[in-house]
């Protein structure tokens, strides 16, 4: 996929890129109504963890889930429009593979009443065979997997042998950044409402069918913050934030430019280093913490004296916000 615009020949247009924005919104809109009180009859409600910040005692019992309503906006607005390319196939398949994962941990959690889901091992287990069966198809479909190096002036990386060994760990790291990332109201929508219009600039320097589905995930997550934001009437699940972060890694692996994820998802990156940087110091340390919570975002909300969740929540759209412009910055050249 290269990176030369042919405005005579352009493949995506600005104008439908909109419209598939405002239906993915409007579906997002008309599902939330419908899909929030079946879950709440369902009783499909959060578990909150006990040794969590005490005010999220008060969100227990919220419904969870709701990620389906972005899966369903995202899925159905971009298919209507992408004519189903190789490229969105690819997309659509790392994203509801995710978000079944998802689903299955969210089931486990709030049917079966345990609070942490799947086991380790079988989430990761599972993630890894997604991702490996979606790098097969990238080479089945015959999608390139050039990286393209940030601030490098229109280079792209060829890792030859190692390239799948690679993309299954940026897969995989970038679907549970997303995860780690979903703990307070708003902020995984909002962070990587960010993040898909980056890409969306992205995929009009590539004039890329991914456009739409790019603009999809911006309306479907616009409508779903409706619900979402502070004080959150759904939360998303692991339905919702593993299936944004597959769709996330699929969509930089197809644009060529997965290390850009690194730059303006860093959000994603903090909340995971965290929690690896946390659990290995208290094994290593015998007991001794780093953060006072892990993910980073519950860390702050242990400050003393502690920041509001509204707060938390403005600073890490502050930070992904300009984090994408550096992202702008180092894609430059490659138009």
């Amino acid at each position: 996929m290269g990176y030369d615009i042919v405005v005579a020949e352009s493949f995506l247009s600005f104008n439908t890129a909109v419209l598939v924005a405002l239906v993915a919104f409007g579906i997002a809109v008309v599902l939330g109504p419908i899909v929030i009180p079946i879950l709440r009859r369902l009783k499909l409600g959060q578990n909150v963890r006990q040794d969590g910040p005490k005010s999220h005692l008060e969100k227990a019992g919220t419904p969870s889930m709701g990620g389906i309503v972005i899966v369903i906006a995202v899925a159905v607005a971009s298919g209507i429009f992408s004519g189903f390319e190789p490229e969105w196939l690819l997309v659509m398949f790392l994203m509801l593979s995710y978000g079944a994962i998802g689903f299955l941990d969210d089931y486990i959690k709030v049917v079966k009443k345990r609070s942490l889901g799947l086991r380790a091992w079988q989430k990761f287990s599972m993630q890894i065979i997604a991702a490996i069966v979606f790098v097969w198809l990238l080479n089945y479909y015959e999608v390139p997997t050039l990286m393209f190096v940030p601030f490098s002036d229109g280079f792209y990386l060829d890792l030859a042998w190692a390239t799948p060994f690679l993309l299954v760990f940026i897969v995989v790291g970038t679907a549970n950044g997303a995860n780690f990332t979903d703990g307070l109201d708003g902020l995984a929508s909002g962070v990587t409402l960010l993040v898909c219009l980056f890409f969306l600039y992205a995929a009009f320097l590539a004039d890329s069918v991914l456009g739409y589905s790019l603009a999809a995930a911006a309306g479907g997550l616009l409508g779903f913050l409706l619900f979402n934001s502070y004080p959150a009437r759904v939360f998303m699940g692991d339905t919702g934030s593993l299936a944004l972060g597959g769709f996330v890694a699929a969509t930089a692996i197809v644009l060529q430019m997965p290390f850009l994820i690194a730059i303006v998802a860093f959000v994603y990156v903090a909340e995971v280093l965290s929690v690896i940087l946390q659990v290995s110091y208290f094994k290593i340390s015998g007991g001794k913490r780093i953060f006072k919570m892990s993910p980073l975002h519950h860390h702050f909300e242990h400050l003393n004296p502690p920041w509001r969740e509204s707060k938390i929540v403005a600073v890490f759209y502050i930070f992904t916000a300009i984090f994408c412009l550096i992202g702008i910055l180092a894609i430059g050249g490659v138009a």
